[in-house]
């Protein structure tokens, strides 16, 4: 049977908890929360919500919930994310795969799926990792909630669009920043026929922008 190493070597990587890129720490750089490897705050970003090592203990947590095979977790991981977060079988099965060589899960096969269930050992380890999945979940869970609610005012092209749009007044500053993205929008598309010193400097100025507005949401 082949065996993990889950320790750190003294300039090695954390195998288990690691994110993408490797790094220290209970998640590595794929997590920038309280314990993670990067900037505080909320962290997550729309492209890169979860490190290798945070996908590792959610899945490990959501097969503690109830045995569960790769579309279950699919669809947990879009429930608990407000639709945000739905991470595909090529990220999810080899997931699992993991979790059970690292003796974490097993699997039994109920008609053509493989269904995975936590071990005692998963148990242990998960109970070790409590507070950290916990952050991340919470993380997950905010983002998503944040996401649903801006979906829910700029998804909508027209202000008649809606669910119950007639009993809901937008607020000034939501009036605003959809003027801001539609304006955005049209020198976006201008960028994208200019030349290419149009383009850089356009780059230049949206790079700017991004970053003031990120370093704003930390402070």
């Amino acid at each position: 049977m082949h065996h993990h190493d889950h320790g750190c070597g003294k300039r090695g990587r954390f195998f288990f908890m690691a994110g993408r890129g490797g790094g220290f720490g209970p998640f590595g750089p794929g997590f920038r929360g309280p314990r993670g490897g990067g900037r505080g705050g909320d962290g997550f970003r729309a492209g890169r919500l979860l490190g290798d090592g945070d996908l590792r203990l959610i899945a490990l947590l959501l097969i503690e919930e109830t045995p569960r095979h790769g579309y279950d977790i699919i669809k947990a991981l879009e429930e608990r994310s407000s639709g945000v977060y739905s991470p595909s079988p090529g990220v999810v099965y080899p997931t699992l795969t993991f979790l059970e060589e690292a003796g974490y899960a097993s699997s039994t096969t109920e008609g053509s799926k493989k269904v995975f269930s936590i071990t005692e050992a998963g148990k242990a380890h998960l109970s070790e990792n409590r507070a950290a999945v916990d952050a991340v979940l919470d993380q997950l869970e905010r983002y998503g909630r944040k996401m649903a609610r801006a979906r829910e005012w700029f998804d909508w092209h027209d202000e008649g669009e809606g669910p119950d749009r007639k009993e809901r007044a937008m607020p000034e500053g939501l009036r605003r920043l959809k003027e801001v993205r539609r304006r955005l929008r049209g020198s976006l598309a201008e960028a994208l026929d200019a030349g290419p010193e149009k383009r850089e400097e356009a780059l230049a100025i949206l790079e700017q922008a991004a970053e003031a507005l990120e370093a704003l949401f930390r402070r």
